[in-house]
């Protein structure tokens, strides 16, 4: 099979006041495709690539990059819900489509039904790939110690001190164990290469204001699994949960919560919270059963 045709292009956004020049992949031919890589430390467009290739022989994929995230220099923006609410709208207003098709991966599950609901026409189907609501420390440590997640972002996001607690953070270990304990299901997957890549994502300038306010919860779309399951309501495409089978215990609990709610279809893959980047193929082969 010949390769995709694969070129990079710059949506220049406005978000929230700041200009947002916004690094797109555009890879293959068909009904256009928008895909949202996840919010992580070591989130990037190009995690998304291995599904785009796949699915480029029947669609015209774009992969842009989250403002404050990604393998190049990031934008600066308030880091928050309504920053990345308003990312969305301006990227629908320079690129409408419509797409025959949105995939979100983790924490982009939400931010991709809001934007279908504001945007009734923009979407033919959703699918949505290990989605997740809850950012890592409330997931782990529960809102009992809420008040934490303030304290450790705010250190974090010091000028000094804060570069070097991160730096402590996502050293190649570090990231090593993060993506064998929750990221790959197979750790055989986590190779030197991998991690140095990964690595790579988490020294770009300013890489630990995205981090900070991702693990501490400062860009969960929403609040609780109530208000999660209420994005999901009459009038939206439809929508298909792509459900890994080694997903951490309480993120996999949330996907289960979800894909018992009537408004959605679902499929089970293998894959832990990255399975668009471990099994693109096999992700891609239960996209394309409607």
């Amino acid at each position: 099979m010949a390769a995709p045709v694969h070129a990079t292009r710059t949506l220049d956004l406005t978000v929230a006041g700041h200009r947002v020049p916004t690094p797109c992949d555009v890879l293959g031919e068909g009904p256009e495709a928008l895909l949202l890589p996840a919010l992580s430390s070591i989130s990037s467009r190009e995690e998304m690539l291995p599904l785009a290739r796949e699915l480029s022989a029947s669609h015209r994929c774009l992969v842009p990059d989250w403002p404050g995230f990604g393998a190049r220099e990031r934008a600066q923006i308030p880091l928050e819900p309504a920053s990345m609410h308003a990312f969305l709208d301006a990227l629908l207003t320079a690129a409408p489509g419509p797409y025959a098709l949105g995939v979100a991966g983790g924490h982009a599950a939400g931010y991709l039904v809001a934007v279908a609901g504001r945007y009734p026409t923009a979407f033919g189907r959703l699918v949505l790939i290990a989605p997740t609501w809850r950012g890592p420390l409330p997931t782990m440590m529960g809102e009992a110690h809420a008040a934490w997640f303030g304290r450790i972002r705010r250190a974090i996001e010091r000028p000094v001190t804060g570069e070097w607690l991160y730096r402590l953070n996502i050293s190649r270990p570090v990231i090593g164990r993060m993506m064998r304990a929750h990221v790959y299901a197979d750790p055989a997957h986590v190779t030197p290469e991998a991690i140095a890549a990964k690595h790579a994502i988490t020294r770009q300038r300013g890489g630990r204001f995205g981090t900070a306010a991702f693990v501490t919860g400062g860009l969960d779309p929403v609040a609780s699994r109530t208000a999660f399951l209420g994005l999901f309501r009459e009038g939206l495409p439809p929508i298909k949960v792509l459900r890994p089978e080694s997903a951490p215990r309480r993120s996999g609990a949330e996907m289960d919560a979800l894909i018992d709610d009537e408004n959605v279809s679902a499929a089970r893959i293998p894959g832990a919270l990255s399975p668009h980047e471990e099994y693109p193929r096999e992700t891609a082969a239960a996209i394309r059963v409607v």
